[in-house]
């Protein structure tokens, strides 16, 4: 079991405003996070709350940037004289009407386009050309095109191109910043629950309000009812509901008691709380989820590496074609106008809209269906990696099982119910806090048994307890509780106990009157959806192990219970990793499960880390994917989510660099001798035909049902 689940289930006393655009940064091309200049109207909050990069000011810089461009560009593709021409009307003519398109167009270039110029300084500075160098290559010369052609070839320029070019660009990089700020918009609304003060108790009983930076571990603190818990901590009295939704994503409340954690910024219930202080600042859950969605901003996947890649190719492509386009025209033709605005004209429909949308949509899209199921993605590489995996390796407690004790078993005396004992058994056990204790009382609270008031309760040091009810001495305890009473388990109750013993499981009994009315086997409970979750991972190709440290019997147990079939069992967390690494020798390509800091090694070694569990876990560093809640079935929809998202991506890409394959040639004239020239307009059109395509096609991520 990990550290953080010991603690979690063992008591104490058991034994177990926009700034110049050239501040901008490309996340999209380029992964990494700089020092922001921009500070949107809730950058502050969101720098204030510690724990992500504020990109506000990123996502309203690109979306003023789209809506006041898009405005601007409908009066140059109402004067256009090609879009007049080619859809068939007239625009109203006055004087200095011939001047609205580029007057217009020239705004748009200075408004919407010079960011991008700005960013592509650090790629050619680099000598790496990516998309923000093969977009100004398009709209620079579409522009430099196009005020040459106002006087020396009028009708002939490419403002239109270049507006529509700069409005997807910018939509494309705006839906970029909105889907980081969506992943982790919720959050940030927690983070605002945060209060501002605590009241900690004072050492003589009293209550004093104190900033909640002034708290310490250690520290008492009283959270009254509706009132926010201010720091993650451990219940020491009082119960009570608390709404963890925004956290854990349970629209339930969940039942506090003595002895359970609960989490910074949760809504109290109806009851009053006493919470011992374990976690405050950068230590606690939200600044550890925080943590990971701003690292996940920054990581940059293979197939951004890929779009990337090909937006570098296709600028050298674009001026090689460029090159030679010029040089077979003006063989062919001698210098003249033509010549030059065939040169324009491949090098502005070499970068595609599409290609601008191919990635950031998917990524929009992506993200929001993963926030809204609950995983958190810390590496989007890792995400990607996911659809390669054929082995998963579940650490048993804590991830297939609860991590706690419950009773698996029971078996009675004759003339006995099994509610009855049960009954009898949690009413002894109802001043103990031991792990058997609560697994007894947490069958018969399931049950809906009334458990009867008992007296006198006496622990009895290493054999187990006693109590008194209706004048009457009961006992519950394991083996060496009958020895000291010398009571002998009849028949039915021994074959019952051996055979829980044989896989793994610890029984222990009820006692009354010197006869043994009933034993009650406990073990790890299996959590119910892990057998789902194993069948679905087959049901996709995907081998299941389970990794644990416990007992070659008890391994077997749950093994055969959940259908798994390679079990490595009595593993020390230090050896965690080292059975990752037999699976990769065999050329499998492993992720690996786990619930806490113990896992850290297996899950930096497997080829995909999943976390999973809420609280304190959320903060490891060693997994690339976290899964907020304690579902096995969660893992299925990781799997699931990145097949999908990779796919959508390259479907993308291949449309966006599909359309220059087709584009490009005829743009140069390869097929002129025969008639067929690609004029701006039909180039236009098939690049509008491309960005719907990959517009479409992203969108349609959104029909992916994520219902494991």
């Amino acid at each position: 079991m990990s550290a953080h689940r010991e603690h979690e289930h063992h008591h104490p006393h058991a034994e177990q405003d926009e700034s110049p655009p050239g501040e901008a940064m490309d996340h999209a091309a380029h992964g990494r996070d700089v020092e922001h200049a921009e500070h949107g109207p809730h950058g502050d909050h969101a720098r204030h709350a510690g724990h992500g990069v504020d990109h506000t000011g990123h996502e309203i810089m690109f979306r003023n940037r789209f809506w006041v461009s898009l405005l601007l560009t409908i009066p140059v593709l109402v004067f256009s004289p090609m879009l007049q021409q080619w859809l068939g009307f007239t625009a109203p003519e006055f004087p200095g009407s011939q001047w609205i398109g580029p007057v217009f167009a020239i705004a748009i270039f200075f408004y919407g386009g010079v960011p991008f110029l700005q960013m592509a300084v650090p790629e050619l500075r680099n000598r790496q050309p990516g998309m923000m160098t093969l977009i100004s290559l398009a709209i620079s010369v579409a522009f430099i095109y196009s005020l040459f052609a106002v006087f020396f070839a009028p009708g002939s320029g490419f403002f239109w191109e270049m507006a529509t070019l700069i409005d997807a660009m910018l939509l494309g990089h705006w839906l970029e910043m909105r889907s980081v700020r969506q992943a982790s918009g919720a959050l940030s609304e927690l983070a605002k629950l945060m209060p501002d003060t605590a009241e900690r108790i004072t050492p003589d009983g009293g209550v004093e309000e104190v900033p909640v930076d002034r708290l310490r571990q250690g520290d008492v603190v009283l959270v009254r009812p509706g009132a926010s818990v201010p720091a993650d901590g451990e219940v020491v009295e009082g119960r009570s509901d608390v709404n963890e939704a925004m956290i854990t994503g349970e629209s339930r409340p969940v039942a506090k008691h003595p002895g359970d954690e609960v989490i910074g910024g949760t809504i109290n219930g109806d009851g009053s709380l006493r919470v011992r202080v374990r976690a405050t600042g950068e230590e606690t859950t939200l600044a550890g989820i925080m943590r990971l969605v701003r690292e996940a901003q920054e990581s940059k996947s293979d197939t951004q590496v890929l779009a990337d890649r090909a937006a570098a190719w296709l600028f050298y492509i674009a001026l090689g074609v460029a090159a030679i386009t010029g040089v077979a025209w003006l063989l062919a033709t001698g210098l003249n106008l033509d010549v030059l605005e065939r040169v324009v004209t491949v090098l502005v429909i070499a970068c595609p809209h599409a290609l601008g949308l191919a990635i950031p949509l998917v990524v929009a899209i992506s993200t929001s269906l993963g926030a809204r199921n609950g995983i958190l993605v810390r590496d989007r590489l890792a995400l990607e990696k996911a659809r390669e995996i054929d082995t998963v390796i579940f650490d048993k407690t804590g991830t297939l099982t609860k991590g706690e004790f419950g009773v698996v078993g029971i078996e009675t005396a004759d003339g006995w119910q099994e509610d009855r004992a049960l009954a009898l058994a949690a009413a002894v056990e109802a001043d103990s806090e031991h792990t058997i204790a609560r697994g007894i009382r947490a069958a018969a609270s399931e049950r809906g048994l009334e458990t009867p008031g008992a007296t006198d309760f006496e622990a009895i040091t290493g054999r187990g307890i006693r109590a008194r009810l209706d004048g009457r001495d009961l006992y519950v305890g394991g083996p060496r509780l009958l020895e000291m009473l010398e009571a002998t388990p009849p028949p039915a109750l021994r074959s019952f106990s051996e055979n829980a013993g044989s896989k793994g499981q610890t029984v222990v009994y009820l006692v009354e009157a010197g006869e043994v009315a009933a034993a009650f086997a406990l073990a790890d409970v299996i959590r119910p959806e892990s057998r789902r979750a194993v069948e679905r991972l087959r049901e996709m190709g995907i081998d299941v192990a389970m990794l644990t440290g416990d007992s070659e019997d008890v391994a077997r147990a749950v093994g055969a219970e959940l259908g798994i079939e390679t079990i490595f069992a009595g593993v020390l967390p230090e050896h965690k990793s080292q059975k990752v690494a037999e699976l990769q020798r065999q050329g499998k390509r492993v992720a690996m499960v786990g619930d806490g800091v113990n896992d850290a090694p297996a899950l930096t070694r497997a080829d995909v880390g999943i976390a999973i569990g809420s609280g304190t876990d959320v903060a490891i560093e060693s997994a690339g994917i976290i899964l907020v809640q304690n579902n096995p079935l969660d893992v299925v929809n990781v799997f699931e989510l990145s097949r999908a998202t990779y796919r959508k991506m390259i479907q993308n890409l291949l449309w966006a660099t599909g359309y220059n394959v087709v584009a490009l040639p005829l743009a140069a004239g390869v097929l002129a001798p025969v008639g067929v020239l690609l004029s701006p307009a039909v180039g236009a059109l098939l690049m509008a035909l491309s960005t719907i395509i990959v517009a479409i096609n992203a969108q349609l991520l959104r029909g992916v049902e994520l219902t494991a």
